[in-house]
């Protein structure tokens, strides 16, 4: 592959995020829930282990946010009007966002909550 191949395709997967953080709400405030994470992170002084999980949760949730607006933004596309079949499709591919975020609050909480519960009593 030519290294000119590469930016672009590295060009375009930037502007397919910036497109979709523009369009999405949710993605919105998913980013600022990571970097509020990542601070508690940085606050908290997690360990390593813990730093791996809050990544691989962080990124699953926005994989799944990406691909469900992508497949939003297809079905929408390619059928603009209602239509049951395509409703389901949508549904079922926003179902993934939602299992993923509860993974995420899981993951934080239980790496967060000895940190939490510790910093509270100190004060």
């Amino acid at each position: 592959m030519k290294r000119q191949n590469i930016f672009k395709s590295f060009r375009n997967a930037l502007q397919g995020f910036k497109t979709a953080f523009v369009k999405e709400r949710n993605l919105k405030l998913q980013v600022v829930s990571a970097l509020l994470i990542i601070s508690m992170g940085l606050f908290f002084e997690i360990t390593s282990m813990e730093w791996n999980l809050i990544i691989v949760v962080i990124s699953l949730v926005f994989v799944s946010e990406l691909i469900n607006t992508s497949i939003e933004t297809l079905c929408d596309t390619l059928h603009p009007d209602f239509n049951i079949g395509i409703k389901k499709t949508k549904d079922i591919a926003a179902s993934s966002v939602i299992f993923a975020a509860l993974s995420a609050i899981i993951v934080g909480a239980i790496i967060f909550a000895p940190y939490l519960k510790k910093h509270l009593f100190q004060l």
